[in-house]
């Protein structure tokens, strides 16, 4: 080997330290930066004729395990739905009051049969009536209070899909942008903005799941959940939604006023599932109607039960007879009845008619028996209606031997499209605390997913970081390793340079 090949050998093994150098150095700076991942500077030995000729080094590669970023950002996505669901809902579960505080609706219910039991055995009793009519607002402010708590919630929810949806459209731009760059680039030298296209799917994944499938020439194909494929364009939006008011009436769908998300004009409202955008969808269109569904049967079916034995003490707002929850929900003035429930004027006006009655019930067979009012100067003692009402109304039968028309446990939703998840009981108070114990529930299970999620992606973050991650430790023995390397290779050049100057000298 020549001295000059011996030079060019080492001073490329140099060029080449000085490169790791640099590319351990700027690992090391960006160690705490949100999606840098660990580069590093592949060498080739360059050798013609088994006669080496140095090294070569090729561009900074990445340590990526693009299996385990897809599964990151799925689980990301999991833990953002999660907790937009357990947020929205938490709001719900305040307003119905904690089980066993005595403040729910089925407690409610309760209570004003409570206050019934202690008026009969009063019924003269002014007080008494007084109590009753204050059970029965406070059962009415009960529902009106979860009324508006579902609503508010669903207004909510049709705010975030706006919110992500314009969010997803920022993301899908700054992928398509840096894709264009990536591809510009030459092989193996757009690392750097492969970490800023993995940050943007990370994103992107938080508001609606994705699949990433990376391709050799730096595109990369997005699937959604629901297998929709999003198409890159760095000068439009592609996803689109209308802002609007939500009303217990309203609904996405056929005939529905709610806007819902178009891909390119196309709608796909019912293929996205997954990350914030799909919860808040599933949200708007399928709980929260449930949930003000069975909020308001429960106001039809108590003044319906309350009606029907011969008490109108519960109206609609502007005092017309509440409707029968008999027919069909969707589309009936059953929408929104909890948030207009009130107690009937002439009952508040004249309490006496909760002993007397306030209608008479002709009867019939498969409903309830007849009955006439005790008349002004009757009995004081009377208890035919305070009888009917605790043996009926808050019961399971209409009559002796005649159940109650079950209460509707599917055509739910403004809709009809929705049913409810448990089997109606035939009592008010069962039905109330069913409702209670789902919505609750559904909030707790909310809260149990979202702990499960965090803890895997804690897990996957673990991982993507011990393989991706840069070790400060690691890197810096990295470095003293490359300053060994440095210093052999400047002692061959200072030996290589002692040689010259020998044959130099010998020349002279």
């Amino acid at each position: 080997m020549s001295l000059d090949l011996a030079l060019s050998i080492a001073r490329s093994g140099l060029a080449s330290i000085q490169r790791n150098l640099a590319q351990t150095a700027q690992n090391i700076a960006n160690a705490e930066t949100p999606g840098y991942t660990r580069k590093t500077v592949p060498q080739q030995a360059m050798a013609v004729a088994d006669l080496p000729l140095g090294l070569r080094n090729a561009d900074a590669r990445r340590a990526v395990d693009t299996a385990l970023v897809n599964q990151l950002n799925g689980s990301r996505g999991t833990v953002a739905a999660a907790t937009v669901r357990e947020a929205l809902l938490r709001g719900i579960e305040q307003a119905h009051g904690a089980a066993g505080d005595g403040a729910t609706l089925g407690d409610a219910v309760s209570a004003l049969g409570d206050a019934f039991t202690l008026l009969r055995a009063a019924p003269a009793d002014a007080g008494q009536q007084h109590a009753v009519l204050v059970a029965a607002t406070t059962l009415t402010t009960r529902l009106g209070d979860l009324s508006r708590a579902i609503g508010g919630a669903r207004q909510q929810a049709q705010d975030g899909i706006v919110q992500e949806v314009s969010a997803a459209n920022a993301a899908l731009r700054d992928i398509a942008a840096l894709t264009i760059q990536i591809k510009a680039r030459p092989p193996g030298g757009s690392a750097e903005l492969e970490d800023r296209r993995d940050q943007a799917i990370a994103t992107l994944g938080e508001s609606m799941e994705v699949q990433a499938v990376h391709r050799p020439n730096g595109e990369v194909l997005l699937i959604a959940r629901g297998g929709i494929a999003l198409p890159l364009d760095p000068d439009r939006d592609v996803l689109g939604t209308l802002q609007a008011t939500v009303g217990p009436e309203t609904f996405h769908g056929a005939g529905g006023s709610l806007s819902g998300v178009t891909l390119n004009g196309s709608d796909i409202t019912g293929q996205i599932s997954g990350g914030r955008l799909g919860e808040y969808l599933s949200l708007r269109d399928r709980v929260l109607p449930r949930y003000q569904a069975e909020t308001d049967l429960v106001a039809a079916n108590l003044a319906d039960r309350f009606a029907r034995q011969g008490l109108a003490l519960f109206t609609d707002a502007d005092g017309t007879t509440v409707p029968d929850p008999a027919q069909p929900y969707a589309g009936s003035a059953q929408v929104g009845l909890a948030g207009r429930l009130r107690l009937s004027l002439a009952v508040t006006a004249a309490p006496r008619l909760l002993r007397d009655g306030t209608d008479v019930v002709a009867g019939g067979p498969g409903g309830p028996s007849a009955f006439t009012p005790n008349p002004p100067g009757g009995p004081a003692g009377f208890t035919g209606l305070l009888d009917r009402v605790l043996t009926y109304s808050l019961g399971a039968e209409a009559a002796a031997g005649v159940a109650w028309a079950p209460i509707a446990g599917n055509g739910l939703g403004p809709d009809g499209t929705l049913q409810s998840p448990f089997p109606a009981p035939a009592t008010l108070s069962g039905y109330a605390d069913s409702v209670t114990v789902a919505q609750l529930g559904d909030r707790a299970a909310a809260t149990a997913v979202r702990e499960g999620a965090a803890g895997l992606q804690t897990a996957l973050e673990a991982r993507f970081a011990a393989g991706s991650g840069v070790d400060v430790d690691a890197e810096m023995a990295g470095m003293v390793t490359l300053q060994n390397a440095y210093a052999a290779n400047a002692r061959v050049i200072s030996t290589l340079q002692a040689m010259w100057d020998a044959l130099l000298a010998t020349r002279s």
